[in-house]
């Protein structure tokens, strides 16, 4: 049970109902590893901090929405926010009226939320104009493009909504295992394409009226029970022209040519955080802490690192000549991309950081779960 990590599930009932379960780890809490100890800061890097603002708690799996130098941004009580994320400046603010589940999407102009309500909630700078019910609840932050909200619910259907009044266009709905991550999934767009993470498969949709166009499977179900059976596709992903690589839970990280439908390679992998990288490489972090480097072309590990073993990491960060990863203290490590060697370190409000730093413009972004937002940018 110690290999268990400590996450929240949610069951997907045929009547698309979610309801949560308890943390399977609450009972083996005094059996948790002792995090590394780490060495002194080595500042091979340069890297300041730029500026700091408090938002609201965050207790729901934030992601992050850059567009530009634009960055949106929820608490849990149900704010969302819109910063300029060179100066850290606030450009408007609101509050839905509820408890959030699943956000931010954007596309700089509307702004798509979902509270533990099931309601997709719309804003456009700052006002709602809109809100829709749905059948199921969300951990997925919606998808805006093409004048058009898409949602991934827990009940593994896809749905689109026209973006400026709300009107359901289609839904996309099928029979899936019966535990779903209480965790962000897989849903971006490549080219014309919709790609969505239905379970341990990427499925390509055509965004106009929801029909399949592929499907390629990144890891295979496996034991005997739901838990164990369980390899949903966790955001983040990495994507570089036609190629998305991707995270199952506990099971592999593989990559798919969204061009063709075909996975390109899948490896096992026991982690529970998504994915990012570049032209020549995808990093992830694993369950105890491991920080690994995969060639992008074939798999191959290019390295290992144990030097994070046991500090509940984030989903890393390619960010220039590093690899930024958030732990569970509060701290930013940025490793190198080459070997994975310490760059250096930085501090935040000391609370786990919430979500996968982002970049916008030249300023990496994390957010706390104390609600912290901190901007680092390079000296």
């Amino acid at each position: 049970m110690s290999k268990m990590p400590n996450k929240v599930f949610a069951l997907a009932t045929r009547t698309s109902v979610a309801l949560i379960l308890a943390a399977m780890l609450a009972a083996c809490a005094s059996d948790k590893p002792k995090p590394a100890e780490l060495p002194a800061n080595v500042a091979l890097l340069g890297v300041r901090q730029a500026w700091n603002v408090k938002l609201a708690e965050v207790g729901f799996p934030l992601d992050v929405n850059v567009q530009g130098s634009t960055i949106s941004v929820a608490g849990a009580n149900g704010t969302v926010a819109a910063l300029d994320a060179r100066t850290g400046r606030e450009l408007w603010r609101a509050l839905v009226g509820t408890p959030l589940s699943a956000g931010v999407g954007s596309d700089g102009k509307v702004t798509a939320v979902v509270t533990t309500g099931n309601e997709l909630v719309a804003l456009e700078s700052g006002k709602e104009i809109w809100r829709q019910k749905l059948n199921a609840q969300v951990f997925t932050a919606p998808f805006v493009a093409g004048g058009r909200v898409f949602v991934l619910s827990a009940d593994r259907s896809v749905s689109a909504f026209d973006g400026q009044g709300g009107r359901r266009l289609w839904t996309q709905s099928r029979a899936g295992e019966p535990l779903v991550l209480r965790q962000g999934g897989v849903l971006i767009a490549v080219g014309d394409t919709l790609v969505v993470g239905l379970s341990s498969r990427l499925v390509g949709l055509n965004p106009g009226n929801g029909s399949v166009r592929w499907e390629a499977p990144v890891a295979a179900p496996r034991g005997t029970n739901d838990v164990e059976r369980l390899v949903d596709l966790v955001g983040r992903v990495s994507r570089v022209g036609d190629v998305v690589c991707a995270r199952a839970f506990q099971a592999a990280v593989g990559c798919v040519n969204t061009a063709r439908g075909t996975v390109v390679w899948s490896k096992p992998a026991s982690g529970s955080e998504g994915v990012h990288g570049d032209d020549r490489l995808v990093f992830g972090t694993e369950a105890d802490g491991k920080v690994i480097a995969w060639q992008r072309t074939d798999g191959t590990q290019a390295w290992m690192t144990e030097r994070l073993r046991y500090r509940g990491l984030t989903a890393p960060l390619a960010v220039g000549r590093s690899v930024a990863i958030g732990d569970n203290t509060g701290l930013v490590h940025f490793l190198s991309r080459e070997d994975g060697s310490a760059l250096t370190r930085l501090t935040t409000d000391g609370s786990p950081i919430a979500a996968a730093p982002v970049l916008a413009g030249d300023t990496v972004v994390v957010v706390t779960r104390n609600g912290g937002i901190f901007g680092f940018q390079p000296e």
